[in-house]
């Protein structure tokens, strides 16, 4: 497994990459992982709003139906189209080409809330 130390990990295992004003948002490769082979990903709306720990956004795989939980509050600004055609870039490059949406923060403090790449692993391992 990798955990990129530039990132936060929510405990729902996405990852946040912060650029600049905005947050980059993915699953982990952990989350990839469990998941198995990703056929299909429902993105979350250009300008909706979500709290933290709101659904907001679903990945199917030939295993199962999953929600992705937003890791801090925030308004959609950009969303991963590469995946309409091609879901498997998450488990191709979970922490590239596969993510999910850029979120403009409502709070940029809310990520201290998250788990660096060391508690996460450990949240895993647990």
């Amino acid at each position: 497994m990798i955990f990129p130390e530039n990132l936060r990990y929510s405990s729902d295992h996405e990852w946040v990459r912060v650029e600049g004003d905005v947050v980059r948002v993915g699953i982990t490769d952990y989350a990839q992982d469990a998941l198995g082979d990703v056929v299909f990903v429902d993105l979350p709306a250009i300008g909706m709003t979500a709290s933290a720990g709101d659904a907001f956004s679903e990945i199917e795989s030939t295993k199962s139906v999953s929600d992705i939980y937003a890791p801090i509050a925030g308004e959609v600004v950009d969303v991963n189209v590469a995946l309409v055609d091609a879901p498997e870039l998450v488990n191709h490059d979970p922490y590239g080409e596969g993510w999910l949406c850029v979120l403009r923060p409502v709070d940029i403090d809310e990520l201290s809330g998250l788990l660096d790449a060391a508690a996460y692993q450990t949240l895993i391992e647990g």
